[in-house]
């Protein structure tokens, strides 16, 4: 071949790559769009708060969960006091002779009392001494039994978690295997919290998405209030979508700027894991097969109510070791653009979630996993956060 000839071909060549990087690059982020549609939607939205910081320094080792009072018995119906036995008359008594005119029992009655009164006192005999000892024995166990009972003891005291960071590893299948990274942190500062949840797909120093979302509210005696909801997705080589919501007392404002009211015990996407950990600990929710958990959520279109059923529990394995942990499955059958996103909360974690699925239809899905141990900030003071 005649060097005319090689250099005719190598624009040819050049092309030929350009195309393919293009179609490539145009893959990948069509890709990323679609795995980010899998963890949520997009939307403008200002600027979200500054991010709580902790410095975590332990492991969170596993633990048998704190045992949840039962639900208090109703009291027991206190029988009738027996009637006293009469006192046998010997026979050799002396019997009573006839009564006079002038009755000194009827004498002893105050002239102010009433017939009726002057009638029971007149029927009443004078007990015998040891008949009034019995009689005062008696009094004292009636005034014993009608005092009211010392109250049931009410649930173990109940402390949120230290600010905790659980870390992921994902895996899953959105048009072709994904992998990545996800980190959920859970932060509080006395009466104020912030839950985070990050997802990296692809390498961590060349990713092909990345998204955040972000819950920031208030700590109640109720659970999780959150303010404010944020997601923040980065593609690469693309640009940068945002999504806020924002709660009140009268309800809830979408990221598409629709008022929708409040429900009670509402959360978002990012929360609605530690109220569940909340609802678990204090026993205000039975993990039992077969049971059913309502969650009312904000999403950024649109408000819902979830139902989530309890599977049962099962062992995941883990890095660290096998680890039981209750299954919690939504009920979002029949539509295929809807999310469902499975948890499993481990009792020994503090019930915190250790896997997360995340299904859109039957064939996407992206799964997290636990992959250490979570770590924890020192103990904190527990100032509007606990609860007794």
């Amino acid at each position: 071949m005649s060097a005319a000839s090689q250099r005719a071909r190598r624009p040819v060549r050049r092309g030929v790559f350009a195309l393919l990087a293009g179609l490539s690059l145009l893959l990948h982020l069509w890709l990323a769009d679609r795995i980010g549609g899998l963890l949520g939607e997009g939307a403008a939205a200002a600027d979200s708060p500054p991010r709580m910081q902790a410095a975590f320094v332990r492991e969170l080792q596993p633990a048998a969960p704190p045992a949840v009072a039962p639900a208090p018995a109703a009291p027991a119906r206190r029988a009738a006091p027996a009637a006293p036995a009469a006192t046998p008359v010997p026979a050799s008594a002396p019997q009573p002779g006839p009564v006079d005119l002038v009755d000194p029992i009827a004498d002893s009655v105050p002239a102010s009392a009433s017939a009726p009164e002057a009638a029971v006192a007149e029927s009443t005999p004078a007990p015998a001494p040891a008949q009034a000892d019995d009689a005062a024995a008696a009094a004292v166990s009636e005034t014993a039994a009608s005092a009211p009972a010392d109250p049931l003891p009410g649930p173990p005291t109940f402390a949120w978690p230290a600010s905790t960071r659980l870390s992921y590893t994902l895996t899953g299948n959105v048009r072709g295997e994904v992998l990545g990274t996800a980190q959920v942190e859970w932060l509080r500062d006395g009466g104020r919290y912030q839950v985070h949840l990050d997802v990296v797909v692809g390498p961590g120093f060349a990713p092909l998405m990345q998204r955040r979302m972000t819950s920031d509210g208030e700590i109640t005696p109720q659970g999780l209030v959150p303010r404010r909801y944020d997601e923040r997705t980065q593609v690469a080589f693309g640009r940068t979508r945002t999504a806020s919501l924002h709660f009140d007392a009268d309800g809830v404002t979408l990221a598409n700027g629709q008022r929708h009211p409040g429900l009670p015990a509402l959360q978002d996407t990012a929360s609605q894991f530690v109220q569940l950990t909340y609802l678990f600990t204090t026993g205000a929710e039975r993990l039992q097969p077969g049971g059913r958990i309502e969650m009312p959520l904000a999403l950024p279109r649109r408000v819902d109510r979830w139902v989530y059923d309890v599977i049962g529990e099962e062992v995941l394995a883990t890095p660290f070791g096998p680890v039981p942990a209750w299954h919690l499955r939504p009920q979002r059958e029949g539509d295929a653009s809807s999310l469902s996103i499975e948890a499993w909360f481990a009792p020994s974690l503090q019930y915190l979630p250790v896997r997360i699925v995340i299904r859109r239809g039957t064939d996407e899905f992206i799964d997290l996993t636990i992959e250490r141990l979570p770590l924890q900030a020192a103990d904190e003071p527990l100032g509007g956060s606990a609860l007794r």
